[in-house]
């Protein structure tokens, strides 16, 4: 039985807060995604092992895992404003770094740390949306918030591989620097944090350690992202092994999944609304992620070549539905308090996982093939459905 929540007008603020929060993090995912981009260009030409380019790929994201709580618990204390410009501004410096300091390594010393200053807007641009819209249009707000990682994806897959492979790849950083340089501008005029109830009497109770629910939540999220890093970090050169398709084709191919999975997360978010619930939908995409990966798996093994782009698209969309759902859960079960450092720690979870994936199934691929990689990873998505919790939580 749907819960329904009651019908509160939205800010017109809001709409501009949420703007702003999914231009920073699309800044921020547009950098930390540089180095995925980068692999059929240090692989197929250069004759990096994929392995090793993955670790490379992955740095951005240990990065992301050593700063998330810490940048949560600066905006549960100082607010989101500055939290979000000032961690922009010093990601566009590592941008300037890896492209001033030649070499692999150094490329991935500035992309460790650029990862770390790019975690602010993760931690931030959720209490934003939470912050500033109503509990019946968070599904919808947060899944537009959500568009801001696809969509900074695009911009990599779309700008990367070329430049990469006509300038180098130090050149790949200039767009990123660019847009992360002007967005911590816009957001330290523009953004302004969000309203706050008074503080009760006596201290706030920890979420977690009043029930399951945020921990259950974190433990899904970390299953289903590894369905969504794979499919990221080596969509594009399984797309040029399998489909036969040129770097230039396939870059077009896993931009328009990242486009359709923007999409994809605001249709569940205003489903959720809808409903009254996320973790339902939760647990029907989790069903979902593990179904569309074995498929993907057998046009691999059925050399079913042309319909190869069509099962990744599919997969990709799938893979990205529930991150909406489960930030808006983990914003309303925490409460005002503790949502900084409780999507801090959401966000920690899932790249801690994130950042293994690279080289884990870079490893499994070179020692087992893509479709048996394939069906391995479609394991994390099972295992997640029985840890859904039967029903939503919310702070007062």
């Amino acid at each position: 039985m749907s819960v329904q929540t009651e019908s509160i007008t939205t800010p017109a603020k809001a709409w501009g807060m949420l703007v702003l929060g999914v231009s920073a993090q699309t800044a921020g995912t547009a950098f930390v995604s540089v180095p995925a981009f980068l692999i059929p260009e240090l692989h197929t030409k250069l004759g990096m092992p994929l392995a090793q380019a993955g670790f490379l790929a992955a740095a951005p994201t240990v990065g992301m895992v050593l700063t998330l709580i810490a940048w949560g618990a600066l905006a549960d204390i100082f607010g989101e404003r500055w939290v979000i410009s000032s961690g922009l501004a010093l990601t566009a410096l590592a941008a300037l770094g890896a492209i001033l300091v030649p070499g692999y390594v150094s490329l991935g010393i500035f992309g460790l740390l650029g990862g770390a200053a790019a975690a602010s807007s993760n931690a931030a641009s959720g209490r934003v949306v939470v912050g500033w819209f109503p509990r019946n249009r968070r599904g919808l707000a947060m899944g537009i918030r959500q568009m801001s990682q696809p969509l900074g994806v695009t911009v990599a897959a779309l700008s990367v591989p070329a430049i990469a492979a006509g300038h180098g790849a130090a050149a790949a950083m200039v767009l990123p620097m660019a847009l992360n340089c002007v967005l911590a501008i816009a957001c330290g005029i523009g953004i302004a944090n969000p309203p706050r109830p008074a503080p009760k009497q006596g201290s706030t109770p920890n979420p977690y350690r009043t029930g399951s629910f945020l921990w259950r939540i974190h433990a899904v999220s970390v299953l289903l992202v590894i369905p969504q890093f794979t499919l990221n970090t080596f969509g594009l050169v399984w797309l040029i092994a399998v489909a036969g398709m040129g770097s230039l084709d396939a870059g077009l191919v896993v931009s328009a999944a990242q486009v359709a999975g923007a999409v994809g997360r605001i249709v569940v978010g205003v489903w959720s609304d809808r409903i009254g619930s996320r973790v339902r939908i939760l647990r029907w995409v989790a069903a979902a992620a593990a179904l569309t990966m074995v498929l993907a798996a057998l046009t691999d093994i059925a050399s079913l070549r042309p319909v190869a782009a069509i099962a990744f698209v599919v997969a990709s969309v799938v893979s990205v539905a529930d991150n909406g759902l489960a930030f808006t859960s983990v914003a309303e079960a925490s409460g005002p308090a503790w949502s900084g450092k409780a999507l801090g720690a959401q966000n920690t979870g899932q790249f801690l996982v994130a950042s293994a994936v690279a080289p884990t199934v870079g490893a499994l691929v070179a020692g087992l093939g893509y479709p048996l990689a394939f069906c391995l990873v479609a394991i994390a998505p099972l295992a997640a459905i029985p840890l859904v919790p039967a029903r939503d939580a919310h702070a007062e």
